[in-house]
């Protein structure tokens, strides 16, 4: 591949033809030589979006001349629509404020504005990278504003989907299973039992939970810092061009947005990432506890397993036909990963020094990585375990008359420590408690089974998981649409 000589304020460099990119990128991606990871694709595509409602502020206020802006504004979309997605080279380890991704942008626009004026690649006239596509703008106030506008976006475009898809698959499971009378289990052992559909309705509510935490804080990241230029302070900037970029940035994002009064607070700081990374861990470990309640319910530690695993058609390497929970170890593994990276975010947003947080990088990669994970595991262990999960209502009950945990349902009746007597027998003699009561004749065995028969109701079982009709609990998209 051939090159091309372009020069700026800092000298020449050699760039490959046909590349839209320019010096400061080219610099950046020899110097940066860090890894392989880069931003995703959705940033670049935010900066589109964030280029092109900046020129059209700056034409309205007269900065730009409208040839200039209208070329800029076209190349600006073409970014947004994804077209030089293979035109961003630059490493996710650059300068903390990201001045090397926004550079990367202002060139491309920059050029591809003078190739629709009529000039060639790295002409730098009429349209200059910095003077008019990074007009009234600072990396430091522009990168933050991308970090806002890509989280918001993944949050209510992919994670609040996810969500709803798992929460209705439990519901579903919660419903078809709710007549389903088993042991409950706590410690790890025999406990007084619940309802199958109980265990998913639990589930089903920490999910809707997690959500309200979510969306919390994903409203607070419409409040951007666009026009603080770069130390807050506003200096180079034109008043009215932030509220008119975030007017134009709500209609692309699809959320209302609006100009900080203090922009500083988004630029030095990053707490509302911090915080969202919180409630992105609550949601992980959430999860986590479906994942390894499956994995006990479905295991044959206690004999009878409570739950049957789909067949995925995956097995082990040596024993033919073996069926393990292997959507649920992948989700694990996510959540994991999620952890960890919140643990970076705060770390980094702990990083920031006076007027400027230089890992910001970092942050939105890590943000952005932990809810496209969880978005895509969310609809893998919905559809891929959680749909296809069945349980025998007979093989439970069974489980149930022949677990010495019964004898606490005698408690009421004969007093804890008869109770507890008869327990201990059903323990010593392996018998169920209904045999040992008729043995010992303590009380009358049709007593117990009138006592047992009030007790194990469906219903009463399961009204103490429920409080609210399963209709009434948040439902992510539900709020979202209704905005």
């Amino acid at each position: 591949m051939g090159t091309r000589t372009e020069t700026d304020a800092y000298g020449a460099i050699s760039i490959p033809d046909g590349a839209y990119w320019g010096p400061q990128t080219e610099r950046s991606r020899i110097l940066f030589a860090i890894g392989d990871e880069q931003l995703p694709k959705d940033v670049v595509r935010c900066f589109g979006a964030q280029k092109a409602a900046a020129a059209r502020a700056n034409l309205k206020l007269g900065k730009l001349p409208e040839e200039l802006a209208n070329a800029i504004i076209l190349s600006a979309q073409e970014m947004k629509e994804g077209l030089f997605d293979d035109q961003f080279p630059i490493s996710l380890w650059q300068t903390g404020s990201g001045t090397q991704t926004n550079m990367n942008a202002n060139e491309v626009i920059a050029n591809r504005a003078n190739e629709l004026l009529g000039h060639s690649l790295g002409a730098r006239f009429p349209v200059h990278p910095n003077d008019h596509v990074n007009m009234g703008q600072s990396s430091n106030d522009t990168f933050p504003t991308i970090m806002h506008i890509c989280t918001v976006r993944a949050v209510f475009g992919s994670l609040a989907p996810a969500m709803d898809r798992l929460k209705s698959a439990l519901s579903e499971r919660a419903d078809e299973f709710h007549a389903y009378i088993k042991l409950g289990m706590t410690h790890l052992q025999d406990a007084l039992p619940i309802t199958l559909g109980s265990e998913f309705r639990t589930w089903e509510r920490q999910i809707a939970a997690a959500w309200a935490g979510i969306e919390l804080h994903a409203e607070r990241l419409g409040e951007l810092p666009q026009g603080g230029t770069a130390s807050g302070s506003g200096v180079n900037g034109t008043p009215g061009f932030a509220g008119l970029v975030c007017e134009e940035l709500g209609a692309f994002v699809g959320r209302a947005l609006r100009p900080s009064s203090h922009p500083s607070q988004f630029m030095a700081a990053h707490d509302s990432f911090a915080a969202i990374c919180g409630e992105l861990n609550v949601l992980a470990t959430a999860i986590l506890k479906v994942c390894n309640d499956i994995r006990l319910l479905t295991s044959s530690l206690s004999g009878t397993p409570s739950l049957m695993l789909p067949d995925d058609g995956l097995s082990s390497s040596i024993m033919p036909s073996k069926r393990n929970a292997t959507v649920c170890e992948a989700v694990i593994q996510v959540c994991l990963r999620v952890l960890g990276s919140s643990a970076t975010v705060v770390a980094a947003n702990a990083a920031g020094a006076l007027q400027l947080n230089t890992c910001k990088p970092l942050v939105l990669h890590e943000v952005l990585n932990s809810i496209r994970l969880l978005s895509d595991a969310q609809l893998v262990l919905a559809s891929g375990c959680i749909s296809g999960l069945r349980a025998d209502p007979e093989n439970l009950r069974r489980a149930l008359d022949h677990s010495p945990v019964l004898g606490a349902v005698l408690a009421p009746m004969v007093g804890y420590d008869v109770a507890a007597r008869l327990t201990k027998l059903a323990v010593a003699t392996g018998l169920p408690i209904r045999e040992v009561i008729e043995r010992d004749g303590e009380m009358d065995v049709s007593e117990f089974d009138r006592h047992l028969a009030r007790v194990l109701i469906s219903d009463t079982l399961a009204a103490g998981q429920l409080s609210i009709p399963p209709s009434e609990i948040a439902n992510p998209l539900a709020q979202f649409n209704a905005k």
